[in-house]
């Protein structure tokens, strides 16, 4: 019997997919090629990351999802969506191996007929070139006749507790109108909405902006947040304020930095094939800037406040509250806490952590020591920072335990701790 569905990678993309499809009691098989991962989901423990919890994975596995390594259960699948990880590697470029390695394996067992979907974010043109000609060359198949291809951007808010699989709309781009209706047939049957585009260059250019606008908006606030702190003006109040405007704006929040596995693409900087308009999307070039300098600033306010009350950072007992990338997940994706709690040993401070999502944490090698008594701790250290807002936080509580508290979330009251 040919499986309904498989997804080929098993991270922060790919086991949502595969969830939503199993739910709905498609016959799905999660595709590897670490047998490590295949296993540890087969026995029920869930990712580290946090994308699904242990009952989820119980449910998923009853429902009949399987996780394999072996490439030759990918033969006879009815649809195969790559969900592979697209990380930015040292050039600043989008790292594609995870899905030529995907295509690879998927080629050569392609069928005719069998739906390819490309979730994985990519450059504008990678699903019509690269996936498209690797497909072609394992498989013998030609794309758009023998088989339908189409991209549809993963678009995940982890941890929401409002948007989730059903209920956000799916853009979806194929080849050619045939493939984007048998793609829309398939998700569909997932979410509450699709959205066709003219193909599959638009659906990859939409989730390019999508990334952007949230990137160049974090840097347009955490710039408001220097600028404010240097002018003696309360952002957060500014911010209050400002989002009052019913049309013209759309609120965003500083921080510390700006983790996450969305990151900032610019395809004519860094194009996939060596093509492009030839000029680096400017404001996508200076946003990364700014953003990347927050965890710097961070540290640059912690010591200042030490000094100001008396303490250098040397020596200085600094807790760091939540050091993930989002509240209340364990993912620490991107997360500004590791450059934040790095510069800050350079500096000669004695550190501390506590996360409720993470047991163990290292920096540069070393462990780094987990406040078990979260009061104690905040009340020992001359600096407690928070990095990351989890639900489980009584930031009131802990800002008054602390001799410093310097919050870079805007989490806590009014005059209760310094904010950024």
């Amino acid at each position: 019997m040919p499986a309904d569905l498989a997804v080929l990678g098993l991270g922060h993309l790919g086991l949502p997919g595969a969830q939503a499809a199993a739910a709905i009691g498609m016959d799905t098989v999660g595709y590897t090629r670490d047998p490590a991962v295949a296993a540890g989901l087969n026995a029920g423990r869930p990712p580290a990351d946090g994308s699904l919890t242990a009952a989820e994975l119980r449910r998923m596995l009853a429902a009949g999802f399987t996780a394999t390594s072996d490439p030759a259960e990918l033969n006879r699948v009815r649809t195969a969506l790559i969900c592979a990880p697209t990380p930015l590697g040292p050039d600043r470029a989008l790292d594609l191996t995870g899905v030529r390695e995907a295509a690879r394996d998927l080629g050569p067992r392609l069928r005719p007929r069998t739906l390819v979907v490309l979730e994985s974010a990519v450059y504008p043109g990678t699903t019509e070139g690269m996936l498209r000609e690797l497909l072609e060359d394992g498989s013998g198949l030609r794309a758009g006749r023998d088989f339908p291809l189409a991209c549809s951007p993963g678009r995940l808010d982890p941890g929401s507790r409002v948007h989730g699989y059903a209920n956000t709309p799916r853009v979806i781009g194929g080849l050619t109108p045939a493939c984007t209706e048998a793609a829309a047939a398939f998700y569909g049957r997932l979410t509450d909405k699709v959205v066709r585009a003219r193909g599959p260059k638009e659906a990859e250019t939409a989730k390019v902006l999508e990334t952007n606008f949230r990137h160049v908006n974090i840097a347009l606030v955490n710039e408001m947040a220097v600028l404010c702190h240097d002018l003696g003006v309360d952002l957060w109040d500014v911010l209050r304020c400002a989002e009052t405007k019913p049309y013209g704006f759309q609120s965003f929040r500083p921080g510390p930095g700006v983790g996450g596995h969305g990151v900032p693409v610019d395809p004519g900087c860094l194009p996939h094939s060596g093509r492009g308009p030839g000029h680096p999307l400017r404001m996508v070039e200076l946003a990364q800037d700014v953003n990347a300098r927050m965890p710097r600033y961070v540290t640059r306010r912690a010591a200042a406040l030490l000094n100001e009350h008396g303490k250098s950072a040397r020596n200085a007992r600094v807790l760091l509250l939540g050091v993930t990338y989002k509240p209340d997940l364990p993912d620490q994706e991107g997360a500004p806490a590791r450059e934040i709690a790095t510069r800050l040993l350079e500096l000669g401070a004695r550190l501390s952590f506590h996360d409720p999502y993470v047991a163990q944490w290292r920096i540069a090698g070393r462990p780094v020591p987990r406040a078990d008594s979260l009061y104690e701790a905040a009340a020992a250290a001359d600096l407690t920072v928070l990095l990351q807002n989890h639900r489980t936080y009584d930031l009131q509580g802990l800002a008054a335990k602390a001799p410093l508290f310097l919050d870079s979330r805007g989490a806590t009251p009014a005059g209760a701790a310094h904010r950024l």
